[in-house]
């Protein structure tokens, strides 16, 4: 069950967040910000897109034996070996076979302190425009850890602007599910 401390914390990071996009657009700066729209499980995610370097068709994914349950395995990226981690492990949702249709999104090296890290995801619908008035602060979320990554839902229920959209986006936090991930693989102080 999400406690009240947790729904303040995240409702304290939305507003964050919030804060500064307001104050991009005090700087000059235009008072919106991008995220990648995907499809996972049935489910409609977003990202922030500064945090992506690419986005590539399928390719194999060699398991890795003994890899942390969290690693789906490695793949041969024009060179560099880069690790696919397993996001539906840690969004809680029903583990699915790898398809040649989906897409793996891969991160720039800041977002994963230096490595090669990328998710299999099964389709990437665009890169969107969100504006503040889009992004809902207050996140409810299942019992559990199932919303632990959850930044904040886009809603473009009603937004006019945009043919594509109808409906909740869930903008995920993966620089918290990296941190997190970083803090399994540090041995014990």
């Amino acid at each position: 069950m999400i406690t009240n401390n947790q729904n303040v914390a995240k409702e304290e990071q939305a507003g964050q967040e919030m804060a500064r996009v307001n104050s991009d657009q005090e700087k000059g700066a235009p008072r919106t910000l991008e995220v990648v729209e995907f499809d996972l499980a049935g489910s409609r995610y977003a990202i922030d897109i500064n945090l992506v370097r690419e986005i590539v068709e399928m390719v194999p994914i060699t398991p890795i034996p003994r890899a942390p349950h969290y690693i789906t395995g490695v793949i041969n990226l024009r060179g560099e070996i880069t690790n696919i981690v397993n996001l539906t492990m840690h969004l809680h949702l029903p583990d699915q076979p790898v398809t040649e249709n989906q897409k793996i999104i891969v991160f720039t090296a800041e977002t994963v302190k230096g490595n090669n890290v990328g998710i299999v995801v099964d389709s990437v619908s665009s890169v969107t425009t969100v504006t503040p008035s889009q992004i809902k602060s207050s996140v409810s979320s299942d019992e559990g850890r199932r919303g632990k990554y959850v930044k904040a839902i886009i809603s473009f229920a009603g937004d006019e602007s945009s043919e594509q959209h109808d409906g909740l986006v869930i903008w995920l936090d993966i620089l918290k599910l990296f941190k997190d991930i970083e803090s399994k693989q540090s041995p014990a102080a």
